[in-house]
C-alpha cells in the first residue's frame, strides 16, 4: 500500500516511468511559471540541513517560502564533509549566517550499521570512500552535528548553529541542547 499522496510508480500508464511522469509535470509548472526577480541569496540568512526522509516536508513544517533559505539533504540530515563544503558556499559566496539542523524520529539510519559499507564492498568489489554515519541515539546524532558545524574552521558564522529532532507523527520540532 502506498502511503504517498501520488500514484505509485505502477500505476503509471504505459511505458512512462517516474521520471517521465516528473519532466511532464514539470512542463505544466513551466507553462505558468514566472520569473521570481530573486537572486540565490536565502532572504533569511539561514541554511537548513536535514534528512532526505520524504515525510519531512520542510517548508511546510517550517513556514518557509521560495527563496528564504537554502537547503541541503542527505540520508540522516549529517553533517558530512559534503555539507561543511555546501554550508561554507551558504556562508561565504551567498550570505547565510544562521544554520538549522533536522533529524527526526523513525530514521533510517537508525537501523544501518558500518557493516552496510562491508556488505557493499562484497557486493561491488570495492568500499565505499564514504562513512555510513549510522546512528542508535537520534538526539546525541544532532548534538554531533552542531558540534562539525561549530568548530569547522571553514565557516563564519557558527554563534547561530540550532539542532532540532522532527516528529514524524506530530510533525512538532523539539530542540536539542547541544550540551
Amino acid at each position: 500500500m502506498s502511503t504517498s499522496a501520488h500514484p505509485s510508480a505502477d500505476v503509471i500508464a504505459g511505458d512512462s516511468t517516474v521520471t517521465d511522469r516528473l519532466v511532464k509535470a514539470n512542463e505544466q509548472y513551466a507553462a505558468a511559471f514566472t520569473d521570481p526577480g530573486m537572486d540565490a541569496r536565502p532572504v533569511l540568512g539561514v541554511a537548513v540541513v536535514a534528512c532526505m526522509d520524504a515525510r519531512l516536508d520542510l517548508h511546510a513544517a517550517l513556514g518557509l517560502e521560495l527563496g528564504d533559505c537554502h537547503t541541503i539533504r542527505n540520508a540522516g540530515g549529517v553533517v558530512t564533509d559534503d555539507v561543511i563544503r555546501s554550508l561554507t558556499i551558504s556562508q561565504r559566496a551567498l550570505g547565510t549566517r544562521s544554520v538549522v539542523l533536522i533529524h527526526h524520529t523513525g530514521c533510517g539510519l537508525e537501523s544501518l550499521t558500518e557493516e552496510f559499507r562491508h556488505e557493499l564492498e562484497m557486493e561491488v568489489g570495492q568500499r565505499p570512500a564514504w562513512a555510513v554515519e549510522a546512528f542508535r541515539d537520534v538526539d546525541q546524532d544532532v548534538r554531533q552535528s552542531m558540534q562539525r558545524v561549530r568548530t569547522s574552521p571553514f565557516l563564519l558564522h557558527t554563534g547561530d548553529v540550532r539542532g532540532f529532532v522532527f516528529d514524524v507523527t506530530t510533525g512538532l520540532l523539539r530542540e536539542i541542547d547541544p550540551t
